[in-house]
């Protein structure tokens, strides 16, 4: 048999050829080791997590929007209601209009960037969900469960009946669907935005209950492939098995508040003091989620707010101003005198890390623990009370001044 020599030249080119495909497989090797999941990532660093929700109805309008504040040690979690009729002037339209119309017209990456600017943070993941999809996976879920006061029974404008029983209860897709979708005479936009709310949470509840079926290897697929977001597959799942492991019975909720005013033949909900106040509202429940060992989001604390001055109504406005950031507040009541120069907060559970954010939400800086006098003379105690705060002449009915002396 004769053998076949090869050439100088083309041992030449094997060289070069075999130096080719060495490098590509280093190139390979090198990309794989650059490859990241960034959701994992952010978990290690066991800081704060933050995901928009967006259901679309049918006509892909926003329907509703949330975000998801957690810290993935505790296990904690704030879900803030993002009305759809809130108004502002939004860049990515050029005008004063609803926030459900940056959505519309503008698309996710507009909504996403005038919501950091509306709440004065960042939000790193969004997640897209069509109706259709939420439905099919409350079914998935075995039901959504939400609390219903009052039973339901009306017809629609196109002649459709809504029935829905009260208490308790699962809703399946259908359900959830009426349940999103009814609309009473006597309701007002605050109702319909509280049972989003509702229906966001008992989505996260689900999620929570059922992980265990969710993240089989057979079944992920048939959820995540649901649910649109900005992530890979991979970084997509790490992502809801950190939302999963929420504490689903201690979410706080949060919403946008304000004063309904008719703009251009639309009524929009302008947010309080333009605006600052839901910043300062998710940076105080922010503060809560961010605490080193968890404990101070292990339940909500109450609040006793009481008028040190003669300024009619200031302690019943204070207290509206706490319930939106998220803590249980008494029937707003006159202090023993009306002459208190400064506020003061006074400490009852002697939970120093606790007061100072609570103070910081008025810019109060006099804390001070309860005497044991104090503890024995205030019957507010026997309603639990964390904290009493006694509104004075340096309150400006947001902020305590600072003195001028």
């Amino acid at each position: 048999m004769q053998k076949i020599k090869i050439r100088d030249e083309q041992k030449g080119v094997l060289f070069i050829a075999l130096i080719i495909l060495i490098g590509i497989a280093i190139s390979v090797l090198f990309a794989f080791s650059l490859k990241t999941n960034i959701v994992e990532d952010a978990l290690k660093e066991k800081g704060i997590m933050r995901t928009l929700f967006v259901v679309e109805d049918d006509d892909s309008s926003m329907l509703f929007s949330s975000i998801l504040i957690y810290n993935p040690v505790s296990k904690k979690a704030a879900l803030v209601n993002l009305p759809g009729h809130t108004g502002a002037i939004y860049q990515s339209l050029g005008r004063v209009d609803k926030l459900e119309k940056v959505y519309s017209e503008a698309g996710i990456i507009a909504f996403r960037t005038e919501v950091e600017k509306l709440l004065g943070m960042t939000i790193p993941y969004y997640a897209i969900l069509k109706l259709d999809s939420f439905l099919r996976i409350s079914d998935f879920l075995g039901g959504m469960r939400v609390f219903i006061s009052e039973p339901v029974d009306c017809v629609s404008d196109d002649g459709e009946r809504w029935l829905l029983p009260s208490g308790a209860i699962n809703l399946d897709g259908d359900k959830i669907n009426t349940y999103l979708h009814y609309r009473l005479p006597e309701e007002t936009e605050s109702d319909v935005q509280e049972r989003f709310q509702n229906a966001m949470a008992a989505f996260i509840t689900g999620l929570h209950d059922k992980k265990f079926v969710i993240f089989v290897k057979s079944n992920k697929n048939r959820y995540m492939n649901l649910v649109t977001t900005n992530l890979n597959e991979e970084e997509q799942i790490s992502l809801f098995k950190a939302i999963a492991d929420v504490d689903a019975e201690s979410v706080i909720k949060q919403t946008i508040t304000g004063s309904l005013r008719r703009v251009d033949g639309q009524q929009l909900l302008m947010p309080d003091n333009n605006g600052e106040f839901i910043k300062e509202a998710v940076k105080q429940t922010t503060n809560l989620l961010a605490s080193t060992d968890g404990t101070l989001t292990s339940r909500v604390y109450v609040l006793e707010i009481q008028n040190g001055t003669t300024i009619q109504g200031l302690a019943r406005n204070t207290a509206i101003l706490f319930q939106n950031a998220s803590y249980d507040v008494l029937s707003p009541v006159n202090a023993q005198r009306n002459d208190y120069e400064e506020t003061i907060i006074i400490d009852h559970i002697g939970n120093k890390e606790v007061a100072k954010i609570v103070g910081e939400f008025i810019r109060c800086t006099n804390i001070r623990e309860a005497t044991p006098e104090e503890d024995a003379e205030s019957s507010s105690l026997d309603a639990g009370v964390d904290f009493t705060i006694i509104l004075g002449k340096d309150f400006d009915g947001r902020y305590v001044q600072p003195s001028r002396r």
